[in-house]
């Protein structure tokens, strides 16, 4: 076992008060756990940037996609106790809800959903109060569309754990969160973490910021299992520490799957809810976490029993990774940031789509909605419901989309209008039909906080 350096958190206190003073930034908290119980913890910065509210190693931040290992554990832990099969098709515990599927796509298994492997769009979705969030079973509904056939190819999704929350309340009867506080939390003495739209443990929370240093209100989402946990560093690495030889609530073969791994980049997998690597002899499973007013990373390396996390709670990864790099340049020989999620986009490449008109439509809960695409020269303007081309602020292709196109055009959906004025399109060219997603979207919290990211089939033919 490597000795953890006696100069190391001293360094790293130096470094914390180094990034905070030189980047926008609110506060950040670290955490590091060692074989059975944590070694440090320390936090930076403000908790709270309008009332001067100092962070403390006591305060919860919001986890935003560490939800996800959370969640996934829980659903392990159901497979485990013979509540569910992860191999089962997710539509046996969805009430009647079938996926929307424009090919001949299989149903996605409940390991696939996990593993971001469903079929499903990119999607995440936010209400800001004083409104009231769609239920989950209407995102399932609305958005719940394959785009390929199962199993095929890795699209981070927030929406399948969502399903997920609908599949633990179908298999335990319990509400998604009360089952993890119950049957995670509870057993690993976590008390300080819950799971909701607002903090409702014991701790003083770490209010959101956005990269402005405005406050964020309190927001919900349909994906609460994707998004919505909250913990103190020092409880946040006790949890990573029962993945890495530690007292835990699964047994071995159910932590043996959540790290069988599929390639999602260049060194870099991702199993049931972890991303999966390798430094050096070790290996790495880790999630990032970045929404409004939240940047956060937990990493564990099991040959070590090591565990260690960075929280931060304004808009932006800097701060994180910063942070981050020092802490586990320090723990780990040989670490470097590109180790660790999130991975790397696609190459990009000309598109080859031929000159033209497209015409056909995008499909939504409201009805089908007419688009034209004209395509000359590698140009694209679209004419969306009728209305006048609008040119292409961005036309590219990725070695997964033949086009890739971003609009300045406003899909006519009330969830669209609530906070998504752009539109981007994902499309490959088959046996003479362009299809593939239409996405709502907003460029970051430009005029006000994060806006929403939804997928719909669409299709155009020439």
């Amino acid at each position: 076992m490597i000795p953890l350096p006696a100069t190391m958190f001293e360094s790293l206190g130096d470094h914390c008060a180094h990034v905070l003073a030189t980047t926008p930034s609110a506060s950040v908290s670290v955490a590091v756990a060692r074989d059975s119980s944590p070694v440090h913890a320390e936090a930076f910065g403000l908790a709270d940037l309008e009332e001067e509210r100092p962070a403390t190693p006591g305060t919860a931040y919001l986890l935003a996609s560490i939800t996800k290992p959370i969640m996934a554990t829980a659903v392990c832990l159901a497979a485990q106790e013979g509540l569910l099969g992860l191999d089962d098709p997710v539509e046996k515990y969805l009430d009647g809800v079938r996926l929307s599927r424009h090919r001949d796509h299989g149903v996605p298994t409940v390991r696939e959903v996990l593993q971001h492997r469903a079929g499903l769009g990119s999607h995440f979705d936010f209400t800001y109060a004083p409104l009231s969030r769609p239920s989950t079973r209407q995102a399932i509904e609305r958005y719940g569309t394959l785009y390929r056939e199962p199993g095929s190819r890795f699209e981070y999704s927030n929406l399948g754990y969502g399903i997920v929350d609908a599949v633990l309340q179908a298999v335990t009867g319990q509400d998604p969160a009360e089952f993890v506080k119950d049957h995670v939390f509870a057993p690993l003495g976590l008390l300080s973490c819950h799971i909701g739209p607002e903090y409702l443990g014991p701790a003083q929370e770490a209010v959101r910021h956005t990269a402005a240093g405005g406050r964020y209100p309190v927001y919900d989402t349909s994906h609460r299992g994707a998004s919505l946990a909250w913990a103190t560093a020092s409880d946040l690495v006790m949890f990573g520490l029962s993945h890495a030889g530690a007292s835990g609530v699964l047994g071995p073969a159910s932590v043996a799957a959540m790290r069988d791994a599929l390639p999602v980049g260049s060194g870099l997998g991702y199993g049931l809810g972890w991303f999966v690597s390798r430094v050096g002899t070790y290996t790495v499973v880790s999630h990032s976490g970045s929404m409004g007013g939240v940047a956060t990373m937990l990493v564990v390396v099991p040959e070590l029993r090591l565990a260690a996390c960075v929280l931060t709670n304004r808009t932006g990864a800097a701060v994180r990774d910063s942070v981050l790099g020092h802490l586990m340049g320090e723990l780990v020989p040989g670490f470097t940031r590109a180790s660790l999620p999130p991975p790397g986009g696609a190459p990009a490449r000309e598109t080859a789509i031929p000159s033209g008109i497209w015409e056909g439509h995008v499909d939504t809960y409201t009805g089908s909605i007419p688009l034209i695409l004209h395509v000359r020269n590698g140009q694209v303007e679209a004419s969306l419901d009728g209305n006048e081309p609008v040119a292409a602020q961005l036309v590219t292709a990725t070695p997964e989309w033949d086009l890739r196109a971003l609009f300045a055009v406003q899909l006519p959906t009330p969830d669209a209008r609530a906070n998504s004025p752009l539109l981007s399109l994902d499309l490959n060219q088959r046996d003479g039909v362009l299809a593939g997603a239409a996405r709502s979207l907003k460029d970051g919290e430009q005029d006000g906080w994060l806006g929403n990211y939804l997928s719909h089939w669409c299709e155009l033919r020439p």
